[in-house]
């Protein structure tokens, strides 16, 4: 009969801390500073439109558009899963002794 050390129950709700994941006020904060970013070189694109002329112009003026669409899709995209298991939370393999009757080779 096989005795269990330990319970493999709670195992599962073991985290190291090197797998854990950003508090959600350092991933908001995140967020929020490249949402930021992303509106200041919307104003740029804005100002340069206005001073530039031709082609480049143009750029500006759809750089100015397209941005704040993906400025906000990165804003709202939120908390990604984790879902891979890092190899040292993984179980071990089922270990047993060798039993008392194996004898060595000398």
């Amino acid at each position: 009969m096989r005795r269990l050390t330990t319970d493999r129950a709670n195992e599962s709700s073991i985290y190291r801390i090197t797998t854990a994941r950003k508090s959600v006020a350092d991933d908001q904060a995140v967020r929020v500073r490249g949402y930021v970013i992303s509106m200041t070189i919307r104003i740029v694109c804005f100002l340069l439109a206005v001073v530039t002329t031709g082609v480049a112009r143009w750029l500006f003026v759809a750089g100015a558009l397209i941005i704040p669409y993906l400025a906000v899709v990165y804003a709202n995209g939120g908390r990604e899963p984790n879902e891979d298991v890092p190899d040292t939370l993984r179980p071990a393999p089922d270990r047993e002794l060798p039993s008392g009757t194996e004898r060595r080779a000398s």
